[in-house]
């Protein structure tokens, strides 16, 4: 993969983003690979394609890119409220890939893939209506949330800088795979779960120590009155799931 980007296909335009699409589009459709199988490029989708804009020649599998010059952190604009949710819904949501690039020099600096299966409606948040005055007035938009995907859902394709071996990227992408096969509402208590154990920053754990976030869990899903008890479910699955391992009664270790 190469991290320079053509970044000369930006002088004919003025808005940052449309500089930001004429560069990374073509770059992508030279240089992203497909995680769900062996194909070493994507094509792209004509522009009148909505929310789609690469899909694998091979399995069909549909990607969307989305580029900025900051860093990946907190929030990504997305696509109409509304659609994007019920893209999730009825899981028909494409593979996301979030590039960080440097204008200035016209490179990339990280890239990450997040899988279909990881998008629960936590990770999106609902703006707020255009203006009146906006062109297109009382249109919702809305903002995928990274901080509510946890890390096991990113997978890395580029970080600081340097590609990462497409093998490690399919292997880490292999062990999200069972998490497709999940309802909505089964998927997201796992995630959320699991990105509640991230934010603690240690390998090993106590039930305790995840208790302590289920106010924040109560508000993800504000419909379970029993929280406590289905943090101990969702542990249970994903142990199943080989993220984690028990360690003794009350206790944990993150596998990976």
């Amino acid at each position: 993969m190469q991290i320079r980007l053509p970044g000369h296909l930006a002088r004919e335009y003025k808005s940052l983003s449309q500089q930001t699409r004429a560069v990374t589009e073509p770059w992508g459709e030279e240089n992203f690979y497909c995680l769900n199988c062996l194909s070493p490029r994507l094509a792209r989708t004509p522009h009148s394609t909505k929310g789609i804009d690469y899909i694998c020649p091979r399995c069909e599998d549909t990607y969307q890119l989305k580029g900025q010059s900051h860093p990946l952190t907190g929030r990504i604009p997305d696509a109409a409220y509304k659609v994007m949710l019920d893209l999730i819904q009825t899981g028909r949501a494409p593979h996301l890939f979030a590039l960080h690039y440097d204008r200035a020099a016209w490179k990339v600096r990280n890239l990450v893939m997040v899988p279909r299966f990881a998008f629960t409606e936590s990770a999106i948040e609902r703006r707020a209506p255009l203006s009146p005055s906006a062109r297109r007035h009382g249109w919702v938009g809305c903002t995928i949330v990274l901080a509510n995907i946890p890390s096991d859902a990113r997978v890395p394709l580029v970080l600081n800088g340097e590609p990462q071996d497409p093998r490690t990227a399919r292997k880490l992408y292999g062990r999200l795979r069972p998490l497709q096969n999940l309802r909505l509402e089964s998927r997201g208590w796992r995630l959320d779960v699991l990105n509640v154990v991230r934010k603690l920053g240690k390998r090993e754990f106590t039930l305790d120590e995840v208790y302590q976030f289920a106010s924040d869990l109560s508000q993800l899903h504000p419909h379970n009155r029993h929280v406590e008890p289905k943090i101990r479910q969702q542990l249970q699955h994903l142990r199943d799931l080989h993220f984690l391992e028990f360690v003794r009664p009350g206790r944990y270790r993150l596998k990976w």
